[in-house]
């Protein structure tokens, strides 16, 4: 029996911390064992109250979203004469910074920062499994693609590469300033979330209430999901057994909180509550106390905040994580949803147990 088809997760993920020199075309060269080249780029500010910055392969590398914002891309960001706005290039093992000396929050002088990285498959090709055809970047064995598509303000299937049932997905409308659109299975394909608020799950008919399937998503003729002409992307996510798992938790309530078992040591966890207005919270292996699998430290996603390192708690261990904190934001007694990525399967595919922690 193959009990996980990924053994090296860092080939499909990694974090990255770096310091910022403000000097152009700095390469930060991710960690891992195997070159990564990345797909999508999520960087963040570590010191400073600067937007995330949320980047890929489809769109190109002028091309700037804000988790933390509706605006569209590249909104309010200044050029920088001949560079492309924050990165200069996605190389075989990382990615290549600008100088950033217009205050981007890519490569501020002596700013800490945070990059989160996932593979996909390069700049994508045509896919017509949809009603639509779209531009899809897919990597079928980490389970992630990212998908591009011109809406038709009608209700349509939006193919997505995968070949297997997207269990989250991260839609923004690029052309105008609509909320980020949150499917997520665990909430049902007749509510969404809205990655830059903190609002609580409600009632949203833009997945036209039809779930996802191993090869097409629905969407409806709104505005913010399928507008007429408007530019479109997506980010869609499947289990990997061994490397990734999305899904729900019930808070406690209590400092002793709730164990989420993923089948694999996390290198990165972001969890909401679905049913009350709270925070996206991301945690990552990375930035963990000293000698410790306990991390402290954490961004929020709808928010420009600089890190925090208040007393919102998760344990890191052998086969999942652990709430170590009674703080609503991750432990309320609520219902929340949350994405995870392996540092390493708790069993190769061989069945050979690795080392906990």
């Amino acid at each position: 029996m193959a009990y996980t088809t990924i053994d090296d997760p860092e080939a499909y993920f990694q974090t990255k911390i770096y310091t910022g020199n403000a000097t152009d075309e700095t390469a930060i060269t991710l960690d891992g064992d195997t070159d990564m080249q990345p797909d999508l780029i999520w960087i963040k500010d570590r010191d400073a109250q600067q937007h995330h910055r949320v980047m890929d392969s489809v769109r190109g590398l002028k091309q700037i979203l804000r988790s933390d914002s509706n605006d569209s891309d590249l909104s309010s960001f200044p050029l920088i004469a001949g560079s492309a706005d924050g990165l200069h290039s996605i190389d075989s093992d990382g990615f290549t910074l600008t100088e950033d000396d217009s205050d981007l929050g890519f490569n501020g002088s002596g700013s800490k920062t945070v990059a989160w990285c996932w593979k996909a498959n390069g700049s994508g090709s045509s896919n017509s499994n949809g009603s639509i055809t779209s531009t899809v970047s897919a990597s079928t064995d980490a389970g992630f693609s990212i998908v591009s598509w011109s809406g038709s303000g009608a209700n349509a299937t939006i193919g997505h590469g995968l070949g297997a049932e997207p269990k989250m997905i991260f839609l923004k409308i690029r052309t105008a300033g609509n909320n980020w659109q949150v499917y997520n299975k665990s909430i049902g394909s007749g509510n969404a979330l809205y990655l830059n608020n903190n609002e609580a799950s409600e009632s949203n008919t833009g997945w036209q209430s039809t779930d996802a399937t191993s090869s097409v998503f629905s969407v409806s003729d709104g505005t913010a999901v399928n507008g007429s002409g408007a530019s479109l992307i997506a980010y869609c996510f499947a289990d990997v057994q061994g490397y990734s798992k999305f899904g729900s938790y019930e808070g406690n309530g209590d400092a002793d909180g709730t164990f989420v078992f993923l089948g694999f040591r996390p290198a990165f966890v972001m969890v909401k509550p679905i049913d009350a207005a709270d925070n996206w919270v991301m945690f990552d292996n990375k930035r963990l106390g000293f000698n410790s699998s306990v991390s402290p430290y954490y961004n929020y996603a709808n928010q420009a905040y600089a890190e925090t390192t208040d007393d919102l708690l998760l344990e890191f261990l052998s086969n999942g994580f652990k709430i170590r904190d009674a703080g609503n934001t991750v432990n309320r007694t609520s219902t929340f949803i949350y994405m995870a990525f392996a540092e390493a399967p708790f069993v190769n595919s061989n069945g050979v147990p690795n080392n906990a922690r």
